[in-house]
């Protein structure tokens, strides 16, 4: 008469654990599922109209949440450029985190005149407000530093930084160790680096490989970030494009968005437009002890 007790007491403890487990599963599931929803009210913004044609190429939502971003970090985006990212990174992490704004070093930089070389170090103090006209967020709240200018009281404290097809430039500065260096100081002990970079064929020859033509090996990227106090945590195909031959004559801006042989050639625009923007690494690395 006892054999059913003891059977029921030993499902009972088989199945309480489970239940927890699913419960949590569900639970962070759910939290997942309502920051994912945030980012995709975000890429659904009317403002984005001139911005959404890149995301078939660059994948934005499969892109962030494969960096774990989530929208009470302190993000910063090395090298923003035009904007694509910022548009959608800053409206994302306003209302919960902040944005950083860094860009390289001007010092290491080299100028053809005295305009261009003001131009540069003013970046800082302009990009707060091109980054207001573009979200509408309060150029205040919007912080913006050199990558060897960022306060000493910011050092530590940033969950992801995110990099966005600008390893070619740094390669091709010789900049790419000190920048990569000034970047770990500024990530927390458990913070994380995102990459999407151009990539090479891994047969490439240097010419082709060394950032000149916008390429990299993606070998060599984690080389290069291993050698500056980082691990990789992991890789994705998100933004591969098997389409992308990688041998032309003028490098990866020859594709979309660029185009740049089409002024000269233009049925070099249907051409390379088929095949779409570039072949694309995706690597997230992590603060290495």
């Amino acid at each position: 008469m006892k054999r059913p007790l003891i059977l029921t007491a030993f499902c009972t403890t088989i199945i309480a654990p489970a239940a927890l487990i699913s419960s949590d599963v569900d639970a962070k599931q759910h939290a997942e599922s309502a920051e994912m929803k945030g980012l995709d009210v975000v890429l659904a913004n009317a403002d984005r109209a001139e911005d959404a044609p890149r995301d078939q190429y660059r994948r934005p939502r499969e892109t962030l949440q494969f960096f774990g971003l989530e929208p009470d970090m302190t993000i910063a985006e090395y090298g923003p450029g035009g904007g694509w990212y910022t548009r959608i990174l800053l409206p994302y992490v306003a209302p919960k985190g902040k944005y950083i704004a860094v860009g390289t070093d001007s010092d290491v930089l080299e100028f053809s005149n005295r305009a261009r070389e003001a131009r540069s170090k003013s970046w800082p103090e302009r990009f707060p407000g091109n980054a207001a006209e573009w979200t509408g967020i309060s150029a205040e709240s919007i912080k913006a530093y050199e990558s060897d200018e960022v306060p000493e009281e910011m050092l530590g404290t940033v969950d992801r930084i995110l990099i966005f097809r600008s390893l070619h430039g740094m390669m091709g500065g010789n900049r790419a160790d000190s920048e990569l260096r000034s970047l770990r100081k500024l990530l927390k002990d458990n913070g994380k680096i995102g990459v999407v970079q151009h990539r090479a064929n891994a047969n490439a020859p240097f010419a082709y490989a060394n950032g000149s033509k916008g390429y990299l090996k993606q070998k060599d990227v984690i080389a290069l970030f291993e050698l500056n106090g980082f691990e990789l945590v992991k890789s994705s195909e998100i933004n591969a494009n098997p389409k992308d031959t990688k041998d032309y004559e003028i490098g990866v801006w020859t594709l979309p968005p660029r185009l740049a042989t089409a002024d000269d050639n233009p049925s070099d625009k249907a051409k390379y437009d088929a095949i779409g923007e570039s072949d694309r690494m995706t690597l997230l690395f992590k603060k290495a002890p």
